[in-house]
């Protein structure tokens, strides 16, 4: 476990109100925690925006289920990409609309890149790509 360094911060009043009051709603136990996740946060932000190491991801996305030829090409995107695809899952939502959900893996640009390209077929309706990095440890 590496050594913890104290320091001080200074916030206006109704900012640190506003921080208690997030904080008590996430079930955080105290401040410090709760400043340790968003500084946690930030840097694997930056990592996934700049950074060329290896990050893990998820893509969502629903699509419209009788659209023509539109599940074989999404399928056929994701071959193409079978090297950053460890896994997929197709929900049936309803009659029409269908979810996908794939857990990607690879560096910022090639997940973005297969991202874009899935999510901007006609027949997509809507979509979300998350990255993360386990470089980051949490203190326990």
């Amino acid at each position: 476990m590496s050594k913890l360094t104290r320091f001080g911060i200074s916030l206006e009043g109704p900012l640190l109100k506003q921080f208690d009051q997030l904080i008590h709603k996430k079930g955080y136990s105290n401040r410090s925690e709760a400043l340790r996740d968003l500084i946690r946060e930030k840097i694997v932000t930056e990592k996934t925006e700049y950074d060329d190491t290896e990050l893990f991801g998820s893509l969502m996305y629903i699509y419209d289920h009788h659209k023509r030829e539109l599940e074989k090409s999404l399928s056929n995107i994701q071959h193409k990409h079978y090297g950053n695809i460890i896994a997929s899952t197709h929900v049936h939502i309803d009659h029409d609309n269908c979810l996908e959900v794939i857990l990607l893996r690879g560096k910022a640009a090639e997940l973005k890149n297969l991202a874009e390209r899935l999510l901007s077929f006609n027949g997509v309706k809507n979509g979300k790509l998350s990255l993360t990095t386990p470089l980051l440890k949490r203190r326990n």
